[in-house]
């Protein structure tokens, strides 16, 4: 006999012919009246008390129905309930006990596939409370390939397999990674997602699916990120498009560099330097003055000392005429000097200082926005002690960037407590943030992390800024320069061509390459990205000349204070082993 398993009751159930019960019955009963024997009356009673205890339980049954039945309990259901009930009873892998479909008609509840809460039919587990899943859910396909679309909204080329919670191998990662279509994380544990098995490539049901019913509604906008513009480009028309295209470019540049300039100066006097700037412009003139500029591949760097972004040969900009290490890029020499109606100082007109005029040791002050150490040009208020860096002072209100594509960012003010989309750490006064997603990205991520890159670990290629982990990666990933895990899930820098990648917060370091530099800094941004290192520095205190540095662990312990000095900014003697923290002039005024 078949065997049936129902919700309500539980025990299996037998599937029961009564028609031969009550034929069984009738002639046993025939058999007794022609029967004079002492011990022949036992069966029957026997299978009267049967019958009894079926007529008695299933009195509404015709004789000629089949019904499934528990003995034991007295629980009987018909043939056709029992056919209704087994299609609403679904054994899936997902759960350890049969689901039920109790209520045909939609209902309004919570699934535990998808995380929401959404109208629709639900299977529900009558021994667990509270586990339910949508009828469209429970149904998804095990497996399904990924191919191009019409809209181009994703693409991978590895089939994706379901999971019923976020595997557990990939939960080691400091964050749990992004979904690779909308960008959305997985912050509710255990939802199902598709993942693939040979990359770290994660997407949420709808987005892997590309399905658009009314109850897949409840990831977007988020899961629509790539498919739809959130904006028309009508209406900004000078909208900032991140990331800038490599190392070279910045808001200064950008803003004032396409100004038309019919002819530049060739000498100049500027206010930020007691003596004569002479342009160096290699695409106008022979003029080819002994100064090396900067080039990351020969280890050699050449800061801008306004924006303190790299000085290439390929621009046009000045050069002490005295040979010192004081250079600005013609774009920089035409700061406005002035700023209103700042973002995050809105009260107050800021005013541009240059480092040898601000009244802060060495003219190193900490960004207001970005909260880095910077050494070159700032606006300022001077009222308020609010000090934000040329790039902070031009932030723009709104950009795009490829980390979260198609979605305008805008500016907004408030400490954020929720994670960079790029870096994955918190804080900061402003924010760049998607209005139609919740996703923030830090103004230093934004700004100061270029598309692209040259560094001399990879003397072949460039390297490209990846949001997301690489296809077909199978190995672990760690950062060329400090040899440290990498979290590819955190944007990083990697070359294609040779498997190679390094942490955004490594890769300005073309002059110091130590270990553990990483994990000193814990932010996706390269601590002194704003400073330049160099400038000497005559000591009253010393006898020697004091050179402006990054401490390396060679350099021992602070002359003050019995901390160590590597990585940290210092002055150090180049003819003795004097050396001090930064820190520690600007507390003791030592120097």
């Amino acid at each position: 006999m078949e065997a049936l398993e129902v919700p309500e009751h539980e025990h299996p159930l037998t599937l029961v012919d009564l028609q031969l019960q009550y034929e069984e019955e009738e002639e046993e009963e025939d058999d007794d009246d022609d029967d004079d024997g002492d011990g022949g009356g036992g069966d029957p009673e026997v299978h009267h008390v049967i019958m009894s205890r079926f007529t008695n339980s299933v009195s509404m049954h015709e004789p000629d129905e089949m019904c499934y039945c528990c003995f034991e309990c007295r629980f009987f259901i018909d043939l056709k309930c029992a056919v209704e009930v087994g299609k609403k009873i679904i054994h899936h892998p997902c759960h350890p006990h049969s689901l039920i479909c109790a209520i045909s008609q939609p209902i309004l509840c919570n699934c535990k596939a998808c995380g929401k809460e959404h109208k629709g039919v639900f299977f529900q587990c009558t021994i667990c409370d509270g586990f339910t899943i949508h009828s469209e859910c429970a149904f998804l396909p095990k497996s399904l390939l990924i191919q191009n679309t019409t809209d181009d909204a994703f693409f991978h080329t590895h089939p994706l397999t379901i999971s019923y919670s976020f595997p557990t191998e990939d939960q080691k990662a400091k964050h749990y990674p992004g979904c690779r279509v909308c960008g959305g994380d997985f912050s509710i544990e255990n939802l199902w997602i598709y993942k693939c098995d040979k990359c770290m490539y994660y997407a949420h049901l709808d987005c892997a699916t590309s399905r658009r019913e009314p109850f897949m509604s409840i990831f977007l906008p988020a899961g629509s990120g790539r498919t739809h513009k959130n904006y028309k480009d009508i209406d900004y028309p000078h909208l900032v498009h991140l990331p800038f295209p490599d190392e070279t470019y910045s808001i200064p540049k950008h803003l004032f560099f396409q100004e038309t300039v019919t002819s530049y100066e060739v000498n100049l006097k500027h206010m930020s330097h007691p003596h004569p700037l002479i342009l160096v412009d290699h695409a106008q003139t022979s003029s080819m003055l002994p100064i090396v500029c900067h080039d990351p591949m020969k280890k050699t760097q050449l800061l801008c000392n306004g924006c303190l972004r790299p000085i290439m040969e390929t621009m046009p900009f000045y050069k002490c005429a005295q040979h010192c290490n004081f250079v600005l890029h013609e774009w920089c020499t035409r700061l406005p000097p002035k700023i209103k109606n700042h973002p995050g100082h809105p009260k107050h007109t800021l005013i541009l200082m240059y480092s040898n005029a601000l009244p802060l040791f060495f003219g190193v002050f900490y960004c207001e926005v970005c909260r880095l150490p910077c050494n070159g040009f700032a606006y300022c208020c001077v009222e308020c002690g609010f000090y934000v860096d040329v790039t902070c002072g031009f932030i723009p209100k709104e950009i795009t960037h490829e980390a979260h594509p198609n979605h305008l960012l805008s500016i907004v003010q408030g400490k954020i407590t929720d994670t960079c989309h790029m870096c994955y750490y918190a804080g900061g006064p402003l924010s760049f943030r998607c209005n139609t997603c919740h996703i923030f990205i830090h103004p230093e991520c934004a700004l100061l992390l270029a598309e692209t890159i040259r560094h001399k670990y990879d003397k072949k290629h460039p390297m490209n800024l990846s949001y997301l982990p690489i296809e077909n990666h199978k190995s672990e990933y760690f950062c060329e320069i400090c040899e440290e895990d990498l979290n590819p899930h955190d944007a990083f820098y990697h070359c294609q061509d040779c498997a190679q990648s390094i942490h955004t917060a490594c890769a300005p370091l073309i002059l110091e390459c130590e270990i553990e530099t990483y994990s000193n800094y814990q932010r996706g941004i390269y601590g002194f990205v704003n400073i330049k290192f160099g400038d000497i520095h005559s000591s009253n205190s010393h006898q020697h000349p004091l050179v402006f540095a990054q401490g390396r662990k060679s350099d021992g312990k602070c002359e003050i204070c019995p901390y160590t000095l590597q990585f940290q900014m210092i002055f150090k003697c180049l003819e003795c082993k004097f050396a001090i923290h930064y820190s520690c002039c600007v507390r003791h005024n030592t120097i």
